[in-house]
């Protein structure tokens, strides 16, 4: 798809989590047009919800960076992950698979533990896995228990122990990067429980860029507009891909590969050697404010 595509996409539908390969069209994730240029050369990150989406996008950006990459993702999405594995070593580097649903507690202190066996350390934590449910009734009346309780555990609650599991192995010029969204401050009715969370992911990353910014840890957040992931045909109704993104300022979604380069900014030890505590917008024009 070419980034200056138009509205929104044919109308589709897949049961969560979804997979890339079922697409109508594949996202662009930056295969064909990412360069890299060391910018983090040496340096060894855990990305949640890295085989697909913007995970992906993110895991072959930091490879062909330089960077070593562990990726979580559900089971049911062994295809996906197995497909950013192989786009992880073209590029030279390792890349350690870890099937895991992070809603527990003791899961994300197990899938830290792993990466850090995995890569030999850990420089880098990007919270990126999330879910969201957007058929059916919309808005508080509509919102189903086992729906709300895997959205908090999925955006919040594991982005919180994954941080402290993640901490003992963090140093001076090591980051924590979160996605958040223009859900935090652009809230759908329809996303009610999702955007809460991303809004107190916005608070979160300022309070640990000031509780960890003392031990030279940055920790900051990038806050995307409607991107084109399996979580979209998975989680929405049908006919509401066809319009998907189209009420951006730029008139389209965005791309994964699209969203990348901002997570390889703020990674960056060198580029963003004095950012902390910001939110970096990646929204087509909606305002992050």
């Amino acid at each position: 798809m070419r980034h200056d595509d138009k509205g929104g996409f044919p109308a589709q539908q897949q049961e969560p989590p979804g997979l890339t390969s079922q697409m109508d069209p594949v996202p662009d994730h930056g295969e064909k047009t990412y360069g890299g240029h060391g910018r983090l050369k040496g340096l060894r990150a855990l990305v949640t919800g890295g085989d697909s989406g913007i995970g992906r996008a993110i895991s072959i950006a930091y490879a062909r960076e330089g960077a070593d990459v562990a990726i979580s993702y559900l089971p049911e999405e062994q295809p996906d992950a197995e497909d950013t594995a192989r786009l992880v070593e073209a590029a030279g580097r390792t890349c350690v698979l870890l099937p895991v649903d992070l809603v527990h507690r003791q899961a994300c202190l197990q899938v830290v533990a792993d990466a850090v066996r995995g890569l030999g350390g850990l420089d880098v934590l990007v919270n990126n896995a999330g879910y969201h449910w957007d058929r059916g009734p919309s808005g508080l009346e509509g919102l189903q228990p086992e729906h709300v309780e895997r959205v908090l555990r999925t955006n919040l609650h594991a982005v919180i122990w994954l941080c402290q599991a993640a901490l003992p192995h963090l140093g001076p010029g090591s980051s924590i990067i979160n996605t958040t969204s223009i859900q935090a401050y652009d809230p759908s009715p329809a996303l009610l429980d999702y955007a809460a969370t991303k809004a107190a992911l916005n608070n979160l990353t300022v309070n640990l860029a000031a509780a960890l910014g003392p031990k030279g840890i940055r920790v900051n957040a990038v806050a995307p507009g409607p991107i084109w992931t399996p979580l979209q045909p998975a989680t929405r109704e049908a006919k509401k891909i066809e319009t998907f993104g189209a009420d951006t300022p730029l008139g389209r979604a965005g791309q994964p590969g699209e969203v990348a380069p901002a997570y390889v900014f703020l990674a960056s030890p060198s580029d963003a050697s004095y950012v902390s505590g910001t939110v970096v917008g990646v929204t087509g024009g909606g305002a992050v404010f």
